[in-house]
């Protein structure tokens, strides 16, 4: 099958969240974790690649994302999607702004939108300003985010830095206008020189507009909700049919591993909600780690019962993340967290855990990298954006879930369990 749209994800759970969003329309979706290394053969409507890019120096995240965009123009795409954080997680210098302008130099386009907005979870833009449900993205707790501390929540201001060509904003009066206002709008936008559009969404009626608006354009960056109607617009543009035969997955037996590096409120909430019900639970603190290693919380491991579930997690409060990153420095004790958590991934995989809850977008990356996992298949949503996944590692069928860290609701890591059992 010729792919329609190839899409390029700067994290695994950003992947996940894309693709299945996408699978509610019907259409086929393939999601690959990296750059494949073989010639695309049965490829999908819909191809996602995953990348671990979000926090890379530019240079590699740009050199990453053209691999992709070769592999992706191989398998027949001509339209192509850019998909990042909804809460527009980059630092001044990128990756989001210098990864957009490279795509559009492979692509040789002058123009695309923005437009991280997902009001399913909470994320809506306003006079190009964004919102974490009702607080500005710099008074929400992504202020003080661990890798991409997020100070300005003006979108403009945050894309001007990392880009070299005008930034421009359509409005949320505009999109109330229509699918047609829009499109000359860009027109106008794209007359003047501005090569990077902000668009204003608070409701998915508004992303329906603005899709619609867009997509005539050969690149289109944003939060994964922006790409969800593209496939009824596809299909009427006569260039899919919403078809794909519902794959059965066999549902692993119920060992499983919960992993959380994320330090986000949402999943302190999760962490702190589970514990509460009694299950068991080993902290980890990178002082502790740096000090003296693995042996304690693989000894842990080794000693629980598979079948209730354990929780491994270095989700913390803001003030002891940022003591830790004041000793360690902040690569070193991110790092420290990832190498754990992908070590205990393994530990227990081969202890027989089949079912892995993993919430972070960082600790996604780490964990399915370790675990040796080239594809997914997408299953059931667990929640807006989460769904269950399922692959294989070291000969084993494993069920994975990637949970970005803000996503879910607080009892997450149970109602996860519960939605496999009932698929």
């Amino acid at each position: 099958m010729t792919t329609v749209l190839g899409c390029i994800a700067d994290d695994f759970t950003g992947a996940t969240d894309l693709a299945g969003l996408l699978a509610r329309s019907g259409a086929k979706v393939s999601l690959r974790i990296g750059v494949p290394t073989e010639a695309p053969k049965d490829t999908a409507a819909f191809e996602v690649i995953a990348l671990k890019t979000r926090t890379a120096p530019v240079a590699d995240a740009v050199a990453e994302t053209r691999a992709a965009y070769a592999w992706l123009k191989a398998a027949g795409a001509e339209r192509f999607f850019w998909k990042y954080c909804s809460t527009f997680d980059s630092t001044s210098e990128g990756n989001i702004g210098p990864v957009a302008e490279a795509l559009m130099a492979e692509i040789g386009t002058d123009q695309t939108i923005y437009c991280p907005a997902f009001p399913e979870n909470g994320r809506s833009i306003f006079m190009g300003n964004l919102f974490v449900g009702e607080q500005p993205l710099a008074e929400s707790p992504m202020k003080d985010h661990p890798l991409t501390p997020m100070r300005d929540s003006n979108l403009m201001r945050l894309l001007a830095p990392q880009v070299t060509r005008d930034v421009g904003l359509i409005n949320r009066l505009k999109v109330a206008e229509g699918a047609q206002a829009v499109r000359t709008a860009l027109d106008d936008l794209r007359n003047a020189g501005t090569a990077h559009v902000v668009v204003d969404a608070v409701a998915n009626s508004d992303l329906e507009i603005i899709a619609d608006a867009s997509r005539h354009l050969p690149l289109l960056t944003g939060g994964s909700a922006i790409a969800m109607p593209l496939p009824a617009l596809y299909a009427a543009d006569g260039l899919l049919e919403l078809n794909a035969a519902e794959a059965a997955y066999a549902v692993p037996e119920a060992q499983t591993i919960v992993l959380s590096g994320s330090c986000s409120a949402m999943t302190n909430a999760q962490v702190a909600a589970y514990r509460a019900i009694g299950a068991p639970a080993y902290q980890l603190d990178p002082l502790t780690l740096a000090e003296k290693g693995t042996d304690g919380v693989l000894g842990w491991l080794a000693e629980q019962n598979l079948g209730q579930a354990p929780l491994i997690y270095a989700t913390a409060d803001p003030a002891s993340v940022a003591a830790a990153q004041d000793k360690l420095g902040r690569e070193r004790a991110g790092a420290l967290i990832e190498d754990v958590l992908s070590a205990c991934a393994i530990a227990a995989r081969d202890a027989g855990a089949r079912r892995f809850i993993v919430a972070g977008g960082e600790t996604s990356g780490a964990v399915t990298k370790a675990l040796g996992v080239s594809t997914l298949a997408i299953g059931a949503e667990i929640a807006p954006g989460v769904p269950w996944t399922f692959c294989e590692s070291a000969g084993h069928a494993l069920a994975l879930t990637l949970k970005s860290g803000n996503f879910g609701s607080e009892t997450f890591f149970s109602h996860a369990q519960t939605v496999l059992d009932a698929s």
